[in-house]
């Protein structure tokens, strides 16, 4: 009787004792859910306890966060999501899958994203709008800049330079001053047929130097405003618009490029006074900044990537070019802006997934 007895309690304890190993295990698998695995945001994680694990503060000038606010992502099954646009009108969010050949949107009414909002897209890239609320976008396939009509009509702002086609448009923004439209052309589209279509020429910047333009909106004359940055991806304006960033992502491309945000002054249709704003490396590691936009304060919110686990997600950087916050994903950031109805949400298109974060300012542009 006592060894019956004995032996069911045994069995008893060590089937309970596994199913309580295996309980705690999950358990603490879920506690130690991280942004670096993305298990935090598996169904089966529990809510984010305040404040936000993955916002790191490296600097006392970054008073940007909430302290009751966390990372939430809000839609994944992407190729390679990119160029996210607020619509004010409207009241939701533009992006591109540009494997896919589609652009989606985030409707923040009923906080969902509709899939093929515009499909084709010609692998559209970067997007924005204008001051008339009309859609503005780069199209890698046709390697050209067009403008969606209130009408649903499309017009090609610009396809070509000097007799030559554009590398592949990239990313754009408007200048609300005088309107003008600017851009990126870095070519990453006519690289190959997963992003776009292979150039012809097959080179490395296929029809073109790399360069930035401006698109006069009276008069529709395109101006090249520099070609001195090896790969143009990611811009954006100074709260007063006097200054243009731009990313440089040569370093992807070219063997020691660089990687790095660079600035000039705004004189009207021209630049000057080209120079780093800020070097890409961090915590000893080298990625690269992709999309990139400024709040009311003058810091600039960049999308991070290929530096890898504790680097990928966005950087925030100081006036003056000094890092002083990180946000980590668990996926290569590629391109982010301000939404919302206050322009206080920081949405941030990532690889595969579309993520949001409610952050204490306001984007300093529209969109």
């Amino acid at each position: 009787m006592n060894k019956t007895t004995s032996f069911n309690t045994s069995t008893l304890t060590r089937r309970r004792f596994f199913g309580a190993t295996a309980g705690v295990a999950a358990a603490l698998a879920v506690q130690g859910a991280s942004a670096q695995d993305g298990s935090r945001y598996s169904p089966s994680a529990p809510p984010t306890r305040y404040p936000e694990p993955d916002l790191h503060k490296l600097d006392d000038r970054f008073t940007q966060s909430l302290i009751n606010a966390s990372i939430e992502r809000i839609y994944t099954g992407l190729r390679w999501g990119e160029g996210p646009a607020w619509n004010g009108v409207g009241q939701y969010l533009v992006f591109s899958d540009i494997i896919n050949d589609e652009q989606l949107r985030y409707i923040d009414e009923i906080g969902q994203v509709t899939r093929r909002f515009r499909k084709s897209s010609n692998y559209s890239n970067g997007n924005t709008f204008d001051l008339q609320g009309r859609q503005i976008s780069c199209e890698h396939l046709t390697r050209r800049v067009v403008r969606y009509e209130q009408n649903g009509e499309i017009t090609v702002l610009a396809d070509s330079y000097n007799g030559a086609s554009f590398n592949a448009p990239n990313d754009v923004v408007v200048n609300p001053l005088d309107e003008s439209i600017w851009f990126t052309d870095p070519g990453y589209g006519s690289l190959g047929r997963y992003e776009g279509t292979t150039a012809t020429t097959g080179s490395l910047h296929p029809y073109q130097k790399e360069a930035v333009y401006r698109i006069d909106a009276q008069t529709g004359n395109l101006t090249q405003v520099t070609d001195e940055i090896q790969k143009p991806n990611g811009l954006c304006f100074s709260p007063d618009y006097k200054k243009l960033y731009v990313s440089d992502t040569g370093a992807n491309v070219y063997e020691g490029g660089a990687r790095e945000i660079r600035e000039w002054t705004v004189n009207g249709d021209r630049l000057t006074g080209g120079k780093r704003f800020t070097s890409l490396e961090y915590n000893g590691k080298q990625g690269l900044a992709d999309g990139i936009r400024c709040d009311t304060e003058g810091n600039i919110w960049a999308a991070a990537g290929w530096g890898g686990q504790g680097y990928d997600g966005v950087h925030v950087y100081a006036p003056d070019g000094d890092r002083i916050a990180a946000i980590h994903l668990p996926e290569v950031c590629a391109n982010i802006c301000f939404g919302g109805r206050h322009r206080n949400r920081l949405f941030m298109v990532a690889s595969q997934s579309l993520y949001a974060m409610y952050v204490n300012t306001q984007g300093a542009h529209f969109c």
